[in-house]
């Protein structure tokens, strides 16, 4: 009786041996990844990035360039940017540049104050240092704009189909030229992106704030992708205006539905522009006055001041019924005026 306890025994021992011997086989594969200290370019496109929300910029991926040995990647706070050079750009270069600054600083800083405007001209010339964004300032701004894709958010919510203000234009275009005369912005370091206090974009956290000015939060890349190092690339011209999309015109008419605008505004001629010439007056016929109409009187007593016979009573005072009227002509009738003749 024993002896079968004790081969009973040996068997439960063997088989928990064997369970044993399997579990520890599959735990083997299990590895747990530990995060380098650099960080790793990403390998994606620019394109295949989160598009701009409304207040925000949007983001791409790091360029796909390896960090150069001995580049240093340690927080160091904010650092202004270089001035703004332009280096080979032609005159039209300049223009177009301009012109494209304008309308981003317009369009998504209008309301801003001179420090809230002059942050985002920082944003747009800082991108168009780093190697993650398009090298020149209007490929900046409309970034995406082909594929409905901005990067800005004015170039795609229809805000440009809205006629800018002379005053506010003029205004940005100030702040415009200054920056791109290398007027530089510190407070806001290197930051290439920013968004207002009512959104919070899927990059917010993952990036270094550098300042808030006025509805505006900006920020940065951590790492060496956020360091002036970085945004070393230098401005070689080649300005390229976008074509912009035409919005398509509802199929129905509707009365909640306001018509498209026309492709040409009236605007006033240029001093010395000769003016165009007047069309002609449209005539319409005046119809021929109708013949006046006979009143009775004839022109001899309309010229004449005198006064019919039936009309010399006019004005006499209306007798009582019981006062005997007076039988005196009416040519002895007594004079108002000389208070003669009095009656008796």
């Amino acid at each position: 009786m024993i002896q079968v306890w004790l081969a009973l025994l040996g068997l439960m021992l063997a088989f928990g041996m064997i369970l044993a011997a399997q579990g520890a086989k599959r735990a083997e594969p299990v590895v747990v990844a530990t995060p380098q200290l650099r960080p790793t370019p990403a390998t994606a496109p620019v394109g295949d990035a989160l598009p701009a929300i409304d207040g925000s910029t949007g983001t791409v991926a790091l360029p796909a360039l390896p960090i150069p040995p001995g580049a240093s990647i340690a927080d160091s706070g904010v650092v202004a940017a270089r001035p703004f050079a332009w280096g080979r750009a032609s005159a039209i270069d300049r223009a177009r540049a301009m012109q494209c600054l304008t309308a981003a600083i317009y369009y998504e800083a209008g309301g801003e104050s001179i420090d809230g405007q002059r942050a985002v001209a920082q944003v747009v010339l800082n991108r168009a240092r780093h190697p993650a964004f398009p090298a020149t300032v209007c490929g900046v701004v409309y970034q995406g704009i082909e594929r409905a894709h901005c990067q800005f958010s004015f170039a795609c919510d229809g805000a440009l189909s809205r006629t800018p203000a002379i005053a506010g234009w003029s205004r940005a275009a100030q702040v415009a030229a200054a920056a791109l005369s290398g007027g530089v912005y510190a407070p806001v370091g290197l930051a290439t992106h920013y968004h207002t206090f009512a959104v919070a974009p899927a990059w917010n956290r993952a990036m270094v704030m550098t300042d808030m000015v006025g509805a505006h939060l900006f920020h940065r890349w951590k790492g060496y992708w956020g360091t002036a190092a970085a945004m070393s690339r230098a401005y070689a011209g080649g300005e390229v205006l976008p074509v912009l999309p035409s919005t398509p015109a509802p199929e129905t008419a509707s009365s909640d539905v306001l018509p498209p605008a026309p492709a040409t505004l009236p605007a006033p001629p240029l001093p010395g522009a000769t003016p165009a010439p007047a069309r002609p007056a449209i005539t319409r016929e005046t119809p021929t006055p109708a013949p006046p109409r006979e009143t009775g009187i004839s022109d001899r007593l309309a010229t004449s001041g005198q006064i019919l016979d039936k009309w010399k009573d006019s004005g006499r005072p209306i007798e009582r019924p019981d006062t005997p009227r007076s039988n005196v002509p009416s040519s002895d009738l007594p004079s108002r005026a000389t208070g003669t003749h009095q009656r008796r």
